[in-house]
């Protein structure tokens, strides 16, 4: 159907190749002149400045749903005026002692324009059914919950 291309660049940088001192900071090239300076998680030697691996799986996650959730509300009438989520990803130990991110905790604000039109049972149904739908929802093994 499509492809989704990204371009990550990392250099050494002259520094001993070594498990505490090589660099951690790369680059995402998206291709439109945009590049996203990453890093490791602070935990593994990383700059806590920059984004890392584990945010950008959660905020993917978390942009999926959202995405999905305004497109089922467009379809239906449902005037959305602001979405917000504060998403938590953990990364625990698996069976086998390593670590992975086991589980996401969307907890979205959504503002409606008429809140008549948007009761919990309606809101729940929507959530779930834009986690059905939402394309990076289906393609992981990481629980995803909506509080």
């Amino acid at each position: 159907m499509s492809q989704h291309q990204v371009i990550l660049n990392w250099e050494r940088q002259g520094v001993d190749f070594t498990y505490k001192d090589y660099p951690r900071t790369h680059t995402w090239d998206f291709g439109n002149g945009e590049l996203v300076k990453a890093s490791a998680a602070p935990d593994f030697l990383g700059d806590p400045s920059l984004i890392d691996p584990e945010q950008a799986f959660v905020a993917s996650l978390a942009s999926c749903h959202a995405l999905t959730f305004l497109a089922l509300c467009s379809l239906q009438k449902i005037t959305v005026n602001s979405y917000s989520d504060k998403a938590i990803g953990y990364l625990e130990k698996a069976e086998d002692g390593k670590p992975w991110l086991s589980r996401v905790e969307l907890n979205p604000s959504i503002d409606f324009e008429e809140m008549e039109k948007c009761d919990p049972a309606t809101i729940k149904d929507l959530h779930h059914k834009a986690h059905l739908e939402c394309f990076l929802a289906r393609s992981v093994k990481t629980q995803i919950t909506i509080n």
